[in-house]
């Protein structure tokens, strides 16, 4: 994608309007490192715009039928499912994922989420009426209010649609922030939420770096925050929400380990390597980037893995064939070096990767890397690297794999593997994290998933469309006192 984007405008009451702020963001594309435009920078101002059109719209948006606004994410579907590739390619181009990775996650899997929420029924989702003795409650579960969606570079369209869908099914408003990395992707969105015939305010879109999100964080007319980041990015609008009394979701950082058991299948693990432990080069929250191993089995694992990766294409985003594409920025290239040298310091075996490919001279690439004989002390068993990195530590008994599984400070995902399912699920139960895929990520996440971190994985979550509603009891005596 050669085309040059200068966007000195943002999406505010259903319409796109200069920003009042002269800073701007450029773009690069990290497989050329050349630039491919340049996004409004925007300041508490256009803040001030967005959320106060958001507060408008609010009481007419929330008093419309859940019909009606299942009818508008069904239209919004649509609409997407026929840009679709135009979205993956433009995401691509932004943040260097895959076109194929791309096209599930930017793509089908936002058509996948507006659709879920444009089919649920209304049965308990909006009141529950409760019998009892002389009286009766209704529990009217309403809108939270204006939301902040807080969106991150590495996966945008379907992190945002994960926010967007529930949020407008529920009843509030939204104001966009998405990431300075990734923002052209964000603005298309606002021509589809025109064509599809959401109310002006409805969702309004504001580009900007970390002082956009912090204005939008503190402003008085935001409600909630939805925020998905880093744990200090988390760290920060969690306590301004605290300090201020918002409701906040945060879904942060991760450090997932993968359990190989005794009986696992190799060429099922295999098969599965790459999207459960590195998808998106590794850069994606859930990544199993710790694989626990028997140590009867630690050869054989080991030689799995790197022939697995050894198989897969590095390449440009738009290859097709390429598992691996490019990092995000040169600072995330760096940093992942940076954790390589780490683990070759501490005392880990380098046994794969580890360095730049030589057939990619231009672009942020870092080939995928495995480090083996690592122990729960070393950085690169305890840190979120994210990068295509991969950690091989052995255990002797199922107590100290679990414990090696818990041996972190997130708890966002995870995954083992093993012929005897139940076997799988009962150390699934001992594992500390939000969500756990027995015999790996099979591709797209199936619905009904809910990500729950624990510990420094985020707070919130769960159920997702009870995070934008709150309840309201009104309990009725027929007959009086």
């Amino acid at each position: 994608m050669g085309a040059v984007f200068d966007r000195d405008d943002i999406f505010i009451g259903g319409r796109f309007v200069p920003s009042r702020s002269a800073g701007r963001i450029a773009l690069t594309n990290p497989a050329t490192e050349r630039g491919i435009g340049f996004v409004a920078d925007a300041d508490a101002a256009d803040i001030d715009r967005a959320a106060t059109a958001a507060r408008q719209a609010l009481p007419a948006w929330r008093r419309t039928t859940p019909g009606f606004r299942r009818t508008l994410l069904g239209r919004l579907a649509d609409l997407y499912e026929a840009r679709l590739e135009e979205f993956a390619a433009l995401v691509s181009c932004q943040n260097g994922s895959v076109i194929s990775r791309s096209r599930r996650s930017n793509g089908f899997g936002p058509v996948s989420i507006y659709r879920t929420h444009a089919a649920m029924s209304d049965a308990d989702l909006f009141e529950q009426a409760v019998e009892s003795p002389g009286g009766r409650v209704m529990n009217i579960l309403e809108p939270v209010g204006v939301v902040a969606a807080i969106v991150p570079w590495n996966a945008p369209q379907g992190l945002l649609a994960g926010k967007l869908a529930p949020a407008l099914l529920a009843g509030c408003t939204v104001v966009v922030k998405p990431s300075p990395e990734t923002s052209l992707d964000a603005l298309l969105l606002g021509e589809l939420l025109n064509e599809a015939g959401f109310p002006a305010g409805v969702v309004n879109i504001v580009t900007g770096g970390r002082e956009t999100g912090a204005s939008l964080v503190v402003h008085p007319e935001i409600d909630m925050v939805s925020f998905t980041g880093s744990v200090s990015g988390g760290r920060a609008v969690s306590a301004a929400c605290g300090h201020h009394l918002k409701d906040v979701t945060a879904e942060l950082g991760g450090k997932s380990a993968a359990v190989v058991l005794d009986d696992a299948d190799l060429q099922q693990l295999s098969n599965v390597l790459i999207e459960t432990c590195l998808p998106n080069s590794g850069q994606v929250c859930y990544s199993s980037t710790r694989i626990l191993a028997p140590a009867s089995r630690l050869q054989e694992v080991t030689e799995a893995v790197t022939s697995t990766l050894c198989a897969a294409k590095v390449g440009e985003p738009m290859d097709t064939e390429a598992r691996f594409g490019p990092l995000v920025s040169a600072v995330q290239r760096r940093r992942v070096e940076d954790y390589i040298a780490s683990g070759t310091a501490e005392g880990a075996r380098l046994v794969l990767g580890g360095g730049r490919p030589a057939h990619l001279p231009v672009g942020y690439y870092v080939t995928p890397t495995v480090f083996a004989g690592v122990t729960s002390g070393m950085r690169i068993f305890r840190e979120e690297i994210f990068g295509p990195v991969l950690t091989i530590t052995a255990y002797d008994t199922e107590a100290e794999a679990i414990r090696l599984a818990n041996a972190t400070t997130y708890g966002l995902g995870g995954s083992i593997f093993s012929s005897d399912i139940d076997r799988a699920v009962r150390l699934a139960r001992e594992i500390e994290t939000g969500a756990v895929f027995i015999n790996g990520l099979q591709g797209a996440l199936p619905r009904g998933v809910m990500f729950q971190g624990r510990r420094q994985s985020g707070v919130g979550g769960g159920d997702v469309l009870r995070s934008y509603q709150q309840t309201k009891s009104i309990v009725v005596y027929p007959n009086g006192f």
